[in-house]
């Protein structure tokens, strides 16, 4: 795969704020979050349909996906927030023009929903982008958490990061190489019968909220069921499973998976719908073992 990076962000740059999946429940974090990127030299756009509803999605199908053409269309938009996730990401994924977005690469970011979006651009576009922190939850909290900040300029302006984890938690020891590859699990698994993982050696990352263990488990079954999935994964990076009913049965499982596949799995990095997250370059190629992840 010959991986397109988008450019860096650049103080004066253009940030969209992009409504692909659900309908914002609270539209004064989207003001805030437009002042936010103002306040340190960015110039916003919102997404015309950033207020609207449709069945909880901010939208009626073909609107979103013509937001979303639309902004990586306009060249004066250098990079995409999304706005929330929530649900709608999957309806578009079979009508996006993936041409389009290989041909106008730009720094595209979120997470949870958003996994469908970031997995299809990578596998159809070979489009790098970033899972991390979205508009409405994160950067228009009325007190932006500084370390998801940081986190996420380091990410888009840096040619390389290093992540460390804090503190690491070691399910099965060992280093491994590969492309940093994942998200929302649920969303992941939403995707199969579609063509979504990587033809190459991945990394895998992977967390969720408010479902129970034995789910986790059937879902992480589904992936590993899958041929492709298990003779290209090369590690497994658990991030936090919140709300999780029985957390002593999720760490046996990742023990298991990492004895089952002969495959280092190393947690203790900020992948979560919580306040306080790191920003993935998802795509990018990646070293992991006990002391971190490097990306160059």
């Amino acid at each position: 795969m010959n991986l397109i990076k988008p450019e860096k962000l650049k103080k004066g740059d253009t940030i969209g704020i992009l409504a692909t999946s659900g309908a914002v429940e609270d539209k004064m974090s989207i003001v805030r979050a437009e002042n936010f990127f103002k306040s340190l030299g960015y110039n916003v756009i919102l997404s015309d349909n950033a207020f609207e509803k449709f069945h909880g999605m901010a939208g009626e199908d073909e609107k979103r996906l013509g937001e979303l053409h639309r902004f990586f269309k306009t060249p004066e938009i250098n990079a995409i927030i999304c706005m929330r996730g929530g649900y709608g990401a999957i309806r578009l994924i079979k009508k996006i023009d993936y041409d389009l977005i290989r041909e106008n690469p730009k720094i595209f970011c979120g997470y949870s929903d958003i996994t469908a979006l970031c997995a299809m651009f990578l596998k159809k576009s070979n489009l790098m982008t970033f899972h991390g922190p979205m508009a409405s939850g994160d950067f228009g909290a009325e007190n932006p958490d500084k370390f998801t900040v940081q986190s996420f300029f380091n990410a888009v302006t840096a040619d390389e990061l290093e992540i460390k984890p804090d503190p690491p938690k070691i399910y099965k020891s060992g280093s491994a190489e590969g492309i940093l590859w994942g998200g929302n699990l649920a969303t992941l698994v939403s995707l199969c019968g579609q063509d979504f993982i990587p033809d190459e050696d991945f990394i895998f990352f992977a967390e969720d909220l408010n479902e129970p263990a034995y789910k986790i488990d059937k879902m992480l079954s589904q992936l590993i069921n899958i041929d492709k999935f298990t003779r290209n994964i090369k590690g497994v990076i658990p991030g936090d499973f919140l709300e999780v009913d029985t957390p002593e049965r999720l760490d046996e499982l990742f023990k298991e998976i990492g004895e089952k596949l002969n495959i280092p799995v190393i947690g203790g990095f900020k992948i979560t719908h919580g306040a306080q997250k790191i920003t993935l370059p998802y795509g990018a190629k990646v070293f992991l073992d006990g002391k971190g992840i490097i990306s160059r």
